[in-house]
């Protein structure tokens, strides 16, 4: 039951109406998706190169800061009264009470001009504080490495991070040279920072929510963060990650790193991805709004042009059953539509004509067979070729002629690996093409004599690579139609087999004595090389444009090893030509009957 009412709603105009909203669909949704996809994408790249870009902000800013404290403490350090009162200590005679006093105004600069400026402290070249006024050591503030590396650094600035005697301070040292004493060190600068200067607390982008910032020191310590809730293992894991999204609680965020010049210390700039993925949520209700109202109206054209469309056909169709009767007469043309006026038009022009069409038909059909056998008789039966040049090896042999003889047996060799035989495939083995060549040039010296010599080099172990067949004939003969043939002396044709540095390739090369090409003759041939015709006073060039597109073809789909020619020559020195092929499996080369050598 429920398979007739499939087949009663099996009308054309219902398949018209499913088939147009099956394919209205397809594309709404593969546009919608390919749209929502690149926007998106689109948007995502934006907003995490601004976040780039907000991240190298914000660690100029940092910088800055730190540039600043470097510059201040530079100024105390190289300050004439400070100079010459560490060089008065170096020299054994102690700053008096009223010269400390006088200190303060010089060393205080610093916290005047620098914002965050906890405190500073001026001691001499024996670690004995003399700014401010007691009697405190170097070594109770700080460890002897870090005094050793402050040393060492010979009056640049360190930035050790948190201090760790003071966990709310940012510590950071300079040791102190004497201008007039050889810039030997004197004495020691120690600059204590609130960890807030470092922390940004209004957004960096000038907009939207605030970014979340962390700073952290070279030994791992959160220098500043304005997220409390961040740990250090969290930053930990974060130093050498390559993934641009974190996770801290539920919320998301895209992470990224920017490493300062100055300290070394690395600033990592957090934006929630919900920031980002606000427009897409807008974009995503659009297309999807979009696409119902499309959906719609495509609906309603449907059913219009499907019942404009077989209510015409359906009238043809009840005129054509008919012929059931054996009756024909033709249906009115009672349409606008041009294609269903065409297809009424032809429907009365068979009726009227149709023992026209039966006799054309069957004229045809004869003509056809009268074709195939003129085919057939125009036909060389491969066997006759063979059994005739077998007959004429006998006679030869009876008549004693063997070098004849062996001449005839090389050329109906040649023509069974041409025409038939299990060579007839496309494919063959380099060894059987070789001796193809072999053959080729026994026949030819029956032409030069003693004037064509030959030698192929190749080694057992390149026999069994395949490649189409008869891709080394044209460059042989090539070579001995303008290299031998112009050679006035004995000429040499040389076909060697051997590998390239690509152990996936063979380098089949063939070259000559000839006369060899001029440049202007060489770059013509190279050039013409890529449209298949080979300039040649004999037309036996083609060949080689031949073997090129064949090439081409053959081995479209081998990207790692295509094959290539390479054409060697200088006028007077002869000609060499190198075939480059791959030592794979065969190509991809499908059409290549379309193409005659």
């Amino acid at each position: 039951m429920w398979l007739r009412q499939i087949i009663k709603f099996n009308t054309l105009r219902n398949q018209m109406l499913f088939g147009f909203l099956l394919v209205m669909i397809i594309i709404l949704a593969v546009v919608g998706i390919v749209t929502f996809d690149s926007v998106s994408t689109l948007l995502k790249n934006k907003a995490e190169v601004h976040i780039q870009q907000t991240a190298v902000q914000a660690n100029g800013r940092l910088e800055g800061i730190l540039e600043q404290i470097d510059s201040l403490t530079t100024l105390v350090s190289t300050n004439s009264y400070v100079q010459s009162l560490l060089l008065k200590e170096l020299n054994g005679q102690p700053a008096t009470f009223t010269e400390r006093q006088a200190l303060p105004p010089i060393v205080n600069v610093i916290q005047i001009y620098s914002d965050g400026v906890k405190s500073v402290e001026l001691y001499n070249y024996d670690r004995k504080r003399i700014f401010p006024l007691d009697e405190a050591q170097l070594e109770d503030k700080i460890s002897e490495e870090r005094i050793a590396q402050t040393t060492a650094e010979k009056g640049g600035i360190i930035w050790f991070g948190i201090d760790p005697a003071d966990k709310d301070s940012v510590l950071a040292i300079r040791r102190i040279s004497l201008i007039d004493n050889n810039f030997s060190s004197g004495g020691y600068l120690l600059v204590r920072i609130k960890p807030d200067v470092f922390t940004f607390q209004e957004p960096l982008s000038g907009e939207g929510e605030r970014e979340t910032m962390l700073l952290l020191g070279n030994d791992g310590q959160i220098i500043a963060s304005n997220d409390p809730s961040i740990s250090k293992a969290d930053a930990a894991a974060w130093v050498g990650s390559e993934s641009q999204t974190v996770n801290i609680g539920k919320q998301s965020y895209i992470l990224v790193s920017q490493k300062s010049d100055v300290t070394g210390w690395t600033l990592f700039i957090l934006t929630p991805i919900s920031a980002i993925t606000k427009g897409i949520t807008v974009l995503r209700t659009a297309i999807f709004v979009s696409a119902g109202i499309g959906t719609l109206l495509f609906i309603l054209l449907s059913l219009l042009l499907s019942t404009i469309i077989t209510r015409p056909v359906f009238k043809l169709i009840k005129t054509m059953r008919g012929t059931r009767l054996g009756v024909l007469k033709p249906t009115d043309i009672v349409t606008s539509t041009i294609e269903i006026n065409e297809l009424n038009h032809t429907y009365n022009q068979m009726v009227n004509n149709i023992n026209e069409l039966i006799r054309l038909v069957y004229e045809k059909e004869l003509l056809q067979s009268r074709t195939e056998l003129k085919a057939l008789q125009a036909q060389i039966n491969p066997h006759f070729l063979f059994n005739t040049l077998e007959a004429l090896y006998w006679s030869l042999q009876e008549k004693a002629e063997d070098e004849l003889a062996e001449f005839v047996v090389a050329m109906s060799d040649l023509f069974r690996y041409t025409i038939v035989g299990p060579n007839k495939d496309e494919w063959v083995s380099l060894g059987d093409e070789l001796e193809h060549i072999e053959r080729y040039l026994l026949i030819m010296k029956m032409r030069f004599g003693e004037r064509l010599t030959w030698d192929i080099v190749t080694l057992p172990e390149f026999d069994s690579v395949r490649l189409p067949k008869l891709l080394i004939q044209p460059f042989v003969e090539n070579a001995i139609l303008h290299g031998v043939e112009n050679n006035i002396g004995r000429g040499t044709v040389i076909v060697s087999v051997s590998r390239t540095e690509n152990e996936d390739e063979l380098a089949i090369t063939v070259e000559d004595n000839g006369a060899g090409m001029d440049e202007a003759t060489l770059r013509s041939v190279t050039e013409s090389l890529e449209y298949g015709q080979v300039p040649s006073t004999k037309k036996s060039g083609m060949g080689i444009g031949n073997v090129y597109r064949r090439i081409k073809l053959y081995y479209a789909d081998d990207a790692r090893t295509p094959g290539r020619i390479a054409i060697h020559s200088r006028s007077g020195e002869g000609t060499r030509v190198i075939l480059t092929i791959p030592r794979g499996a065969e190509g991809s080369y499908e059409n290549a009957n379309d193409y005659d050598r």
